[in-house]
This record gives C-alpha cells, sequence and structure tokens, in this order.
C-alpha cells in the first residue's frame, strides 16, 4: 500500500486548504503528512469510509440557503470559500515550504527562515561558538598562571569582535571594526609578515612545550581562529566570489593578530 508523504500533502495544499483532505482507496498518510494536516486543522477522510463527525456536524449547522459553505467556530473559513492564504510560522529557505512547527532537524537561518543544521551559515555559526568559548577559557587559565593582564585585555578585545561577527551574521549587518588589539588591518599583516624586523623574533617559528601555557593557548587560538575563516569562505561561497568580503577580510586579519600577540608575548611586551 503506497504512503502519501509530507511532501507531497505540502504540494498538493501549497495554493489552498481544504476542510477535509480524502485519502484515496488503497493508499494511507505517512505520519508525517498525518501531522502536517493536523497542524493545520484539516480533517482526514478516506475515501469509500464515513465522513468525520466533526464534518458532518459543520454540514447540519450549515444555513440552508447556503448548503455548500462549511465554517467551524474555532477557524477562519475555507479557502474553498475566501481565497486566504495560510501564514505559516516557519518557511523552508531550500524549498519554500512552510511549518507551523519547527522540525527538529532545522534552526533558524534569519528572521522565519529554516534551514537544516548542517548548512554551510549554521556550521560557520558553530565554530563561532567554539571560538568564544576557548577565549573565555584561554582567559581563565592565563589569569590563573600567570595574571598576564595585557594578554587577556587582547582577547578581550578579540572576543568582542567574534562576538560582533556572530551579530553581522544573524542581524545580516555590514562589519564595520578598522583595527584589532589595537592595530589596523595593514598594521597586523606588516606586523605578521616581519616579526624580526618588529619583535625579533623568527617568521614561522613552530611552537614547542617550552614556550609556555600562553604562548600554547594563543596558538591554538590562532590555529582555530583559521578554522573559522574557512567554515565562513564556506557559508559564504559565491561561485568564486564571496557575498561577505568585509567578514572574510576581519578573520584573516585574526589570525595574523592572534600571531601578533604571540611574538609580542614572546617579545616581553606583555611584562
Amino acid at each position: 500500500m503506497k504512503a502519501i508523504t509530507e511532501a507531497v500533502i505540502r504540494d498538493e495544499l501549497r495554493d489552498s486548504v481544504p476542510e477535509v483532505y480524502t485519502v484515496p482507496k488503497g493508499k494511507l498518510l505517512s505520519p508525517a503528512a498525518r501531522e502536517y494536516l493536523n497542524q493545520l486543522q484539516v480533517e482526514i477522510a478516506y475515501e469509500g469510509k464515513e465522513i468525520p463527525k466533526r464534518v458532518n456536524d459543520l454540514k447540519e449547522n450549515t444555513p440552508s440557503k447556503q448548503p455548500h459553505k462549511m465554517e467551524a467556530p474555532d477557524r477562519p473559513a475555507s479557502s474553498k470559500d475566501v481565497d486566504i492564504p495560510v501564514k505559516f510560522k516557519y518557511i523552508d529557505d531550500e524549498t519554500g515550504a512552510g511549518y507551523m512547527v519547527k522540525p527538529e532537524h532545522m534552526t533558524g537561518l534569519r528572521g522565519n527562515i529554516l534551514v537544516d543544521k548542517s548548512h554551510p551559515v549554521i556550521k560557520y555559526r558553530g565554530k563561532l561558538d567554539k571560538l568564544q568559548a576557548d577565549i573565555v577559557c584561554a582567559q581563565v587559565q592565563i589569569s590563573a598562571v600567570e595574571n598576564c593582564k595585557g594578554v587577556i585585555d587582547d582577547l578581550q578585545d578579540i572576543l568582542s569582535i567574534v562576538r560582533e561577527l556572530m551579530l553581522c551574521d544573524v542581524m545580516d549587518k555590514p562589519f564595520e571594526r578598522e583595527t584589532i588589539i589595537g592595530m589596523s588591518h595593514k598594521e597586523l599583516r606588516e606586523r605578521s609578515h616581519a616579526p624580526e624586523k618588529f619583535y625579533e623574533v623568527k617568521y614561522m617559528q613552530l611552537p614547542e612545550h617550552t614556550m609556555g601555557l600562553t604562548f600554547a593557548l594563543l596558538n591554538m587560538l590562532r590555529a582555530e581562529a583559521r578554522e573559522v575563516e574557512l567554515a565562513a569562505v564556506e557559508a559564504y561561497k559565491d561561485g568564486r566570489k564571496t557575498l561577505r568580503p568585509d567578514v572574510i577580510e576581519e578573520w584573516n586579519r585574526m589570525s595574523s593578530a592572534l600571531h601578533v600577540m604571540m611574538m609580542k608575548y614572546q617579545h616581553g611586551d606583555y611584562k
């Protein structure tokens, strides 16, 4: 026996919603299809079987001069009588389907627009969330080990920028900050690419455990910022272009800022 799926129902009822949905003989409704019809307050009938009692009651209580019109006191008139589209609480970004209840495998993109939780933008937000948590943990550990106020303050500046980037994504706003840890993008790039000139530190020096906990934590956050940058590129990719060059540039400089912090720490600038 062939089942009628939720997708089939959504397609059939895209333009109008009836009082009763009749299941053809020899078919049945999938559980998801049945739940969807219940959300729309649509009665379910089966071809060849008795019409549901609530529908019969509606027919009996309908004035005789309008035998074709059925209205229930707890819901608006049927779309057969007036052409009023159903107003769904949520909209599927990919298919345009409407939902009254948010499916568990989906989440909000912006406003009432839903996407799968595996969507690139949602993955990017997850990386953002993880980086924020790790920055706070690093601040706690650094404070406990050597209470290096300069490092903690610079990490607080980076944390505020990461939170602003999250807000810019959710609200679809432009990113407007021009400095990170007190330096412009140009200054960060120059210092990151010429550490010997600015900090008397060898270029591309590999971290070692002997460099201490603070240095190791900064390096971990630098590597994580690179991962978030890659997730942002995937989230905003539009063919060979990006939809958010402002955000991508900020993430590129974010890893540079953390690299500069590592070199400043080695040089003793935070003491």
